[in-house]
């Protein structure tokens, strides 16, 4: 065999044993490359999943800025805040200051004020005692003078009432005088000594008569007018008061009121017949008035 042959027979021979070779190497290889492609496939997917973390964090690091500069803004705010706060307290407490020289002072006005309040409540409670006691009295008064005078007397030629600080009776004119002038009548005499037993009572009280007309002219030889009548009508019951019933007359006053006055209208003989009246008031002694008030019976 000459070279050249047996080169052709070495190549087939390693030909042949190259394709067995190359075979196995070959089913390896894919073997290899099916791991690497599988493992290729599970980096892909780990590279997906870390590209939407990164993308994630990336957002979060942007929703922090936000917030962050947002917290930066609300810090700012918050700050401005407290130095308006400081202001304002710092106000207040001069405020404050100026507050407390105005409390001495006013502190110093209520107690005076507290006092000249307790003054007067002192000076109330005087007044209610003495009106009690004055109420008192004139009750006891009024309900004695309409139990004596109750019997055999007409009520509508008597009336026994309390008026404020007073008791006093209203006595008809046809009942103590004859008509048209000043003359006592008997059946006055009557009713003026029951009147009179109440007023020796009571030797603290005073008594005023005061008389009362019409507004119908009167003049004769004994009288001016309506003013001269019922001044001469309120002496004469002050007289017999004191001649027939011994009332001192320290105690008695005389008054005339006219024409003036008047209970009812004297357009009508009814009215007029209400005008003419005699009214005895029965009252405390001006002294005794005083005494009622007096600051040291004030009740404690």
């Amino acid at each position: 065999m000459n070279s050249t042959a047996k080169l052709l027979i070495f190549l087939c021979i390693g030909l042949a044993f190259s394709s067995c070779v190359s075979k196995k190497v070959y089913e390896s290889l894919q073997m290899e490359l099916e791991v690497a492609n599988k493992d290729l496939g599970k980096c892909g997917e780990s590279l997906n999943d870390y590209m939407n973390r990164l993308s994630a964090c990336d957002r979060d690091k942007s929703n922090l800025n936000t917030t962050l500069k947002l917290r930066e803004e609300q810090m700012a705010d918050l700050r401005a805040q407290i130095e308006d706060y400081r202001k304002q307290r710092d106000r207040q407490v001069e405020q404050v200051g100026d507050l407390t020289v105005l409390s001495q002072s006013a502190n110093a006005n209520i107690k005076e004020t507290l006092s000249q309040l307790e003054g007067k409540d002192k000076y109330i409670r005087l007044l209610m005692a003495a009106k009690t006691k004055a109420d008192s009295i004139n009750l006891a008064l009024a309900v004695n003078l309409k139990g004596v005078l109750s019997k055999g007397i007409d009520d509508d030629d008597v009336e026994v009432k309390v008026d404020k600080t007073v008791v006093f009776i209203n006595l008809s004119d046809k009942m103590l005088y004859e008509s048209g002038s000043s003359k006592i009548t008997s059946r006055a005499n009557e009713v003026l000594g029951k009147i009179a037993q109440i007023i020796k009572s009571r030797p603290e009280l005073e008594v005023m008569v005061e008389g009362y007309t019409d507004n119908v002219p009167i003049k004769n030889n004994c009288i001016d007018d309506n003013w001269d009548l019922s001044v001469k009508r309120s002496t004469s019951v002050v007289r017999t008061l004191q001649k027939n019933f011994n009332i001192d007359p320290n105690r008695l006053i005389a008054a005339g009121r006219g024409e003036y006055n008047a209970l009812a209208s004297n357009d009508t003989a009814e009215g007029r017949s209400t005008n003419r009246r005699t009214r005895i008031i029965i009252m405390p002694k001006l002294d005794q008035f005083y005494d009622l008030l007096n600051p040291d019976m004030a009740p404690k």
